[in-house]
């Protein structure tokens, strides 16, 4: 499956979409965008990764880059929408706890915890 990661803002949260797989091969450009919004004053970041079918180190590294980037600056990054293997991978590395990995996140929902 191709990789593909956009984005779009929904007031002061920016979502950021994954699709495909995140590796060692696409987690840059998974970074050049969290570098892109977060330079661009977007410090509340939603990642839905309901398309996201595999997620390896990398991709886990590239999320927690981007939660000490956003903190960084008062701001945070979420996870919502995983399923399957991303899911568990989730949860068995811990970082479902850490960066407050909400099922069905709503943006408009989301709140500063």
């Amino acid at each position: 499956m191709t990789f593909s990661v956009t984005h779009a803002r929904s007031g002061e949260i920016s979502r950021i979409q994954v699709t495909g797989e995140l590796d060692m091969a696409t987690a840059p450009e998974l970074n050049a965008l969290i570098d892109e919004r977060i330079e661009a004053g977007e410090t509340r970041l939603l990642v839905d990764l309901r398309g996201l079918e595999f997620c390896d180190s990398t991709g886990l590294a590239a999320f927690v880059r981007g939660e000490n980037m956003a903190a960084a600056r008062g701001g945070w990054l979420r996870l919502t929408g995983a399923n399957g293997r991303v899911s568990r991978v989730l949860t068995v590395s811990g970082l479902e706890q850490v960066l407050r990995y909400e099922p069905a996140a709503d943006p408009a929902g989301l709140t500063e915890r």
